[in-house]
């Protein structure tokens, strides 16, 4: 899989490169131009976005429905308003361009896998938000046809944005007993984790 970076800021993209020691990627000052590189072939392709420099042609392209397969937006100062409408736009992943080499890792294999990454506090503000949404007939359907009574009621509190602790503190159980009742919703919704949650019922 090639790594692609976009942006204009060569600084951001070599300390990118450095810090997660990233041989072989190709760099791209315009979506114009990468886009004509990639010719319609993104699938094979991962692409970082420096959102600081090129802010501006990524907000056209999201406005024009024309989004790059596998595209990660990252900033220095991410913040979570900007990553519910990125990630609402399937966006492929959205953080910090200061992450950790542990968390790019993730990413990079979370996003390689054609699924979605955020970070905790996005992800933690995204299945929040989806609560404020009522949930389809056919999610409702779903939920009642494959879980338990107690793992509907963990369920419930997952959609409103608690933590595991806080949970277990609000069903007087043990924060093991919630881990494992989201281990058996994860696995009878078909689902990785949380955001993955959000994405199958909202």
């Amino acid at each position: 899989m090639q790594i692609i970076f976009l942006g204009t800021n060569i600084d951001i993209i070599d300390e990118l490169k450095k810090r997660h020691s990233i041989q072989g990627s190709l760099s791209f000052y315009t979506i114009e131009s990468l886009l004509e590189y990639l010719n319609g072939e993104d699938s094979k392709n991962i692409v970082i976005a420096d959102y600081d420099s090129i802010a501006s042609q990524i907000n056209k392209m999201i406005s024009s429905n024309h989004i790059i397969n596998n595209l990660i937006v990252l900033e220095k100062t991410p913040e979570v308003i900007t990553g519910k409408m990125l990630i609402s736009r399937h966006i492929s992943a959205y953080g910090n361009s200061r992450m950790l080499p542990l968390h790019f890792e993730q990413m990079i294999k979370t996003v390689a896998k054609g699924k979605v990454w955020t970070y905790p506090e996005l992800t933690a503000a995204l299945v929040k938000h989806s609560q404020t949404d009522l949930l389809s007939i056919e999610a409702l359907e779903l939920i009642n046809k494959r879980l338990t009574d107690k793992e509907k009621s963990v369920l419930s509190y997952v959609l409103q944005g608690l933590t595991n602790d806080a949970i277990a503190s609000t069903l007087s159980i043990t924060t093991r007993t919630v881990k494992a009742h989201m281990s058996a919703i994860l696995s009878k919704l078909h689902v990785n984790d949380r955001l993955g949650l959000v994405l199958l019922l909202k």
